[in-house]
Order: structure tokens, then C-alpha cells, then sequence
């Protein structure tokens, strides 16, 4: 009889000893749970000279800057060894290219190449009226690591300096813009810049955790 009493309490112990173990490495597994953060992209710059196209809109010589947004959660829609491609919701991209100002209202497409010369981000927009534009830029190459391939990431070092292309299939960064049928391709010369911040939304759920 006794020693039925002394196998229920040593049970006992053995299952509150296991309990309390594990308590602590689930809160330590949460802690240690990647935080989700929102990337941000800022292009700034001078646009030209006009590598093709008649430039309708009158952007050759004026000032323009490329914003984007996207959560370092999103998975890619293609990708291989050297590149992925990112589909961006309605309002990741902002443009200002002299007096044309739009925030996208429809997804656009991030793409990312690793490249021996380069890393290139490339980016495709629509704007008002059927206003399409590409955006080409060339970053220093090993600016990037291979994670960026599996989720948005920052790129190193920040700034860094963009050189405008000199032909349209040449390297250098670049914007092209299609308009009522009618294409034109600019180079882009300015600065490149990104952060990451915690995004608040999650911060918020992972608090009530």
C-alpha cells in the first residue's frame, strides 16, 4: 500500500518537474521568434540623359526618387540561384519624377539578380492613365546576401552611389516609361539608400502573446 502511495507521488513530481521545464522553453522558443520588419527602399536623384524615346513627359534633367515598402515576411512568386522576383501590394511604391507624384494602386513587381558585376533591383509599376514604368537600378555587387532570395533584406552598404546608364541595354541604372503606346528610357544618377523597421502591427500582436 505504501509503496502504491510512493509511486502516485514520485508520478506527480516527474510530471510538475517536466511542466516546469517546458514552460520556460516555449517562452524562450517565442523570444527567439524572428520579428517581422517592413523594408524601405529610397531611390533619389536626377533623371537623364534620354537613352531612347521622345520623353513626353518632359522628365530629361528633373529630379525624381523611387520609395518602396515591403514586409521582410514575403516569400517570392519565382526565384533561382541568382535571382527572385516579389509581388508588392497596391501602395508599396511611391514615384516622383518632376511633376508626376503617384503611389501605386495596383501590385507591382519587385525583382532581385545577383549578378559577378552587379546587384540589381528592378522595379515595375503602373501609374495613371496607363502610365507603365521600370525602374533599373545597379548596386554594388555583394550588396546582397543569398537571403534576399527567400525574403526582401537590406543591402550594404547604405547609401551608396547610383551611376546613370550610358545606352539602354548598357549598365547603369535607368527608368523607362510607357505612355499612350509611346516608350522612352532615361538613365538615373543619385543615391540608393534602405532600413528595415519593426513593423508595428506585429510588435502589437506579439505583445498581447
Amino acid at each position: 500500500m505504501l509503496s502504491s502511495r510512493v509511486h502516485k507521488s514520485a508520478l506527480i513530481v516527474c510530471v510538475v518537474a517536466l511542466f516546469a521545464l517546458a514552460l520556460p522553453a516555449q517562452e524562450k522558443s517565442a523570444a527567439l521568434s524572428p520579428a517581422a520588419h517592413t523594408l524601405t527602399i529610397t531611390l533619389k536623384g536626377t533623371l537623364g540623359p534620354v537613352l531612347s524615346g521622345s520623353d513626353p513627359l518632359g522628365l530629361n534633367g528633373q529630379s525624381g526618387s523611387v520609395a518602396i515598402m515591403a514586409s521582410e515576411s514575403l516569400s517570392p512568386t519565382k526565384h533561382n540561384a541568382t535571382s527572385a522576383t516579389y509581388k508588392l501590394p497596391a501602395g508599396a511604391i511611391t514615384i516622383v519624377a518632376g511633376s508626376t507624384h503617384f503611389t501605386t494602386t495596383t501590385p507591382s513587381k519587385m525583382t532581385v539578380n545577383l549578378l559577378t558585376t552587379a546587384d540589381t533591383l528592378t522595379l515595375a509599376a503602373t501609374g495613371p492613365d496607363g502610365l507603365q514604368i521600370t525602374a533599373t537600378t545597379f548596386l554594388k555587387a555583394g550588396s546582397w546576401t543569398t537571403a534576399v532570395l527567400k525574403h526582401p533584406t537590406v543591402f550594404e552598404p547604405s547609401p551608396q552611389k547610383l551611376t546613370a546608364a550610358k545606352t539602354v541595354g548598357g549598365a547603369g541604372c535607368k527608368l523607362k516609361y510607357t505612355l499612350f503606346g509611346s516608350s522612352t528610357v532615361l538613365g538615373f544618377k543619385g543615391t540608393a539608400s534602405n532600413k528595415a523597421t519593426l513593423d508595428m502591427v506585429s510588435a502589437e500582436e506579439d505583445l498581447e502573446r
